[in-house]
């Protein structure tokens, strides 16, 4: 697949949901020159008393050192916070500078920022922009210059998400609406996990895969569409984790293959879905559990160890990538872990390796691996603002304080972006992406730091200072204290395809006590909050939420917990 990232592509526009456009002419367009800027100015998300958007310049004039971008509005809009740029407003005229990473643009050079905001009545987009100010080009869908069309079927956009509205599942949106004040986040993007076979066609009343694709071309209208999917289903699915074993047992490669992968392939390759942009994550903690918890590991079980042995994680694997990869317009994510799993020295490469074994087995080839993604189901902290891999105290590096314990990363983002860098260094394509799943790392509320920890030790700057609040960065299950974290969004930072919500908010990590079922989920102590912990939390407590239900379940008392904590907060 070609995933180069050219400014030609990054000056793309394409026009999704409500969006206001000004478009660099592409080759072949006369009078580029006498264009000195253009503009993409898009709403990606918007429930009514907020929205988020992101704004794409392009610089067609002489190179620039640093940027200044000014627009006003017509309504009231307000905005209160933003990424990638330093965005200020005094009334209705807003200003955008750059960072000191992102100010240098060249001739046809791009650069992208996003920002969040609120607003009454209605909500639309600047008429007029100003780069340094020279107005930009804009173009109001009333002529002039045109998008360049989208690749389509047969080859694959650089970033699924750029350009995209994100499909809404109506399912997880009615109970989120339902809950008191749910309607705030009720229209956010989520993932529609397929985590067994009859959830193909549809389990328990609940709507099937081509289900949710027809109710996506509704959603996708005239613009596009990303539509996310977990696939998740494998032989002895996740080996250390008893609240999401699967219904397959550790030798039914074969089932896995013709029971689940073959009927998927073979749904998303109906013509009938080939406008849409299908992005699967692929096999979340399988293989990553062949690197930690295997022997001769303190962390190692039976069962890892016996689908180490047996490589149908890395089957099933490559033959998903396989299969999938060859739907022209299917966007393949392979899970990565997080930082608090993989992100010492001998965990780190050596998962990349075992990806990359995947990724060349069963006909796979690392040209189907579209990107990866980072704490998905998870809790990791995005950033870290008050303490860096790089400060000590007293003499003493923070990688030995007992929360990071020698740990080369404090937070997804990093972790992220050098896991990019790594995969490129052993042999991915240079243009693949990262996806962070920031549905339940926010850790607001009144527990958020505000500032750097005291000095007085290593572990009292650390503690003081962290985001992440659970206990120990290995517990996973129903986290006490969690909340949402960033908007998903497109192209946030450096090597990141996009934020997003693959695990939806209030679907339960697992019950909190042994609850018979036919789902194959068995009970995981770590969902218990009197567990005591094992080698894989360095044996603390579990931080989990009592009274929780199934893995996947919907879980009220944590889905007001997340509102409740929210960071960004809500409206």
């Amino acid at each position: 697949m070609s995933r180069t990232r050219t400014a030609f592509l990054a000056a793309m526009a394409l026009v999704a949901g409500a969006s206001g456009t000004a478009v660099a002419a592409y080759p072949g367009d006369v009078g580029i020159s006498a264009i000195p800027c253009t503009v993409d100015y898009k709403v990606q998300n918007d429930w009514g008393t907020g929205f988020t958007a992101n704004v794409t310049i392009t610089n067609n004039s002489a190179p620039k050192s640093s940027w200044a971008l000014k627009w006003s509005y017509a309504g009231n809009q307000k905005v209160t916070s933003g990424w990638n740029a330093k965005v200020s407003q005094s009334g209705t005229a807003v200003t955008a500078l750059n960072e000191s990473y992102n100010g240098t643009l060249a001739t046809g050079g791009s650069t992208s920022f996003g920002f969040q905001g609120t607003y009454s009545g209605t909500n639309a987009v600047p008429a007029t922009f100003t780069l340094d100010g020279v107005t930009c080009n804009v173009d109001d869908g009333g002529g002039g210059p045109t998008n360049p069309p989208d690749p389509g079927t047969g080859s694959r956009v650089d970033n699924p998400y750029s350009g995209a509205k994100v499909y809404v599942n109506p399912e997880w949106s009615a109970n989120a609406a339902a809950e008191p004040g749910g309607s705030r986040i009720a229209n956010q993007p989520t993932g529609v996990w397929l985590d067994r076979v009859a959830a193909i066609n549809g389990a328990g009343g609940k709507m099937g895969l081509r289900a949710h694709l027809d109710e996506a071309l509704k959603q996708k209208g005239s613009g596009e569409l990303a539509v996310q999917l977990v696939i998740y289903d494998l032989p002895g699915r996740d080996c250390a984790a008893l609240a999401s074993n699967g219904e397959f047992g550790p030798t039914d490669i074969d089932k896995y293959k013709t029971q689940y992968i073959d009927p998927i392939a073979a749904i998303l390759a109906d013509p009938k879905y080939a406008s849409l942009r299908i992005v699967t994550t692929v096999e979340l903690d399988s293989l990553p559990n062949l690197v930690t918890n295997v022997s001769p590991r303190n962390t190692a079980t039976p069962n890892c160890d016996t689908m180490k042995s047996n490589g149908n994680y890395i089957k099933g694997v490559g033959y998903a990538l396989n299969k999938l990869g060859d739907v022209p317009n299917v966007y393949n994510y392979v899970d990565a872990g997080h930082h608090g799993w993989l992100g010492w020295d001998d965990n780190f490469s050596a998962t990349v390796q075992t990806i990359k074994q995947a990724a060349t087995a069963e006909g796979a080839t690392v040209n189907d691996v579209h990107g990866f993604i980072t704490n998905t189901a998870n809790y990791s902290a995005l950033k870290e603002p008050y303490y860096t891999i790089n400060d000590s105290v007293n003499g003493k590096s923070v990688r030995e304080s007992k929360w990071v314990d020698w740990n080369r990363y404090v937070d997804e983002l990093s972790y992220a972006q050098a896991f990019r860098q790594e995969a490129v260094s052993q042999g991915f394509s240079s243009g693949v992406g990262m996806l962070i799943d920031t549905s339940r790392n926010g850790w607001g509320g009144s527990a958020r730091p505000t500032g750097p920890g005291a000095k007085t030790d290593v572990d009292t700057y650390v503690d003081g200072g962290r985001l992440d609040r659970r206990l120990n960065t290995g517990n996973w299950c129903n986290q006490s204290g969690a909340g949402l974290g960033e908007r998903p969004q497109a192209s946030p930072a450096a090597g990141i395809d996009a934020y997003v919500w693959i695990k939806p908010p209030g679907e339960s990590d697992g019950a909190s006590s042994a609850i018979p079922n036919d789902e194959g989920k068995g009970f995981d102590r770590m969902c218990d909050p009197t567990y005591t912990g094992n080698p894989r939390n360095n044996n603390h407590m579990s931080g989990a939420l009592p009274n929780a239900p199934l893995s996947g379940h919907w879980f009220s008392a944590q889905f007001q917990q997340l509102m409740q904590n929210a960071y960004p907060p809500l409206p």
